[in-house]
């Protein structure tokens, strides 16, 4: 069993920047891809970044450039580090952390951005 922790959200004006932080606890050997992805109001929730064991990263094509994945293993931290935030990117934010057989979701940090 995993369990993961967000924390970091808040309320940031347009353009501004938030640092979004997911503690992992639990069978944290078995973690592989740990991520964040986020959801709207009315709208599904997607795939913001995601970081693997060996510090490999993939972002969403509307993130890059402005929103930085990290991970710090002695820790059991990943961090989002997003900067030139946007209205639409109001949004609950979810940490995931990806075993070999399962995924594990955090109950997310509302980050909400004002124009």
């Amino acid at each position: 069993q995993v369990q993961v922790v967000e924390s970091g959200g808040g309320l940031v004006q347009a353009g501004g920047s938030l640092r979004l932080s997911c503690v992992a606890s639990g069978s944290i050997f078995s973690i592989n891809d740990m991520g964040w992805y986020r959801q709207a109001p009315g709208k599904q929730r997607e795939l913001v970044a995601v970081i693997s064991n060996g510090g490999n990263t993939n972002y969403a094509d509307s993130v890059k450039g402005r929103f930085t994945i990290s991970r710090d293993n002695a820790k059991n931290t990943v961090y989002l580090q997003m900067n030139s935030l946007k209205p639409e990117e109001t949004a609950v934010y979810y940490c995931n952390a990806e075993t070999w057989d399962y995924s594990y979701w955090g109950k997310g940090t509302l980050v909400t951005v004002s124009s």
